[in-house]
């Protein structure tokens, strides 16, 4: 996998080969960008679901202040530390965690969240409502999932988009009047 924008662009990361792990395609990535605008200086992310660390990576790539990645599989988290390390990256925090029971202190506000689950998992309706709260007033949640979702108060699909089995959408806050 490369990524594809920002300081790093065009260096290759390697990722295990372990169950459900699938890095968003180059086109997904490319397209996710376009929407949010290529540049991600002085925004806090979250990959709650790191897998690959396609997300993360691109991201800390383009500038965000902060990365926080979140890898549950040891296997996977020690491949991700090492292309952290491998690339020199000092703006991402990798923690080897559960995804739900991160988002489940809340304790954190974030710019961008990347929530990209396994396909199988019923995690969306358990983590949106976490999310609400941990997402600032203008930013942005970015979900890839295997069937499209279907967004309730106090979420709004901003985009969505299809590439083969996966659909990407983007996400917002509905702002109370």
């Amino acid at each position: 996998m490369r990524i594809i924008g920002g300081t790093h662009r065009s260096r290759i990361v390697t990722f295990p080969d372990a169950e459900g792990l699938r890095p968003t395609p180059d086109r997904v990535r490319e397209t996710l960008f376009n929407w949010l605008g290529q540049d991600m200086t002085g925004k806090r992310c979250l990959d709650l679901f790191a897998g690959s660390g396609a997300l993360g990576l691109e991201a800390a790539s383009r500038g965000a202040s902060e990365v926080v990645m979140i890898e549950k599989n040891r296997a996977v988290f020690r491949v991700l530390q090492e292309n952290i390390k491998k690339l020199n990256f000092n703006n991402i925090a990798l923690r080897n965690e559960d995804g739900l029971n991160f988002a489940g202190r809340g304790s954190e506000r974030f710019d961008l969240i990347f929530l990209d689950p396994p396909f199988q998992s019923d995690f969306f309706e358990k983590l949106l409502p976490l999310l609400s709260q941990q997402l600032s007033p203008q930013g942005f949640l970015y979900v890839e999932s295997g069937t499209q979702l279907e967004a309730a108060e106090p979420w709004k699909i901003i985009k969505h988009g299809r590439a083969g089995a996966v659909h990407y959408q983007l996400l917002q806050l509905e702002q109370s009047s």
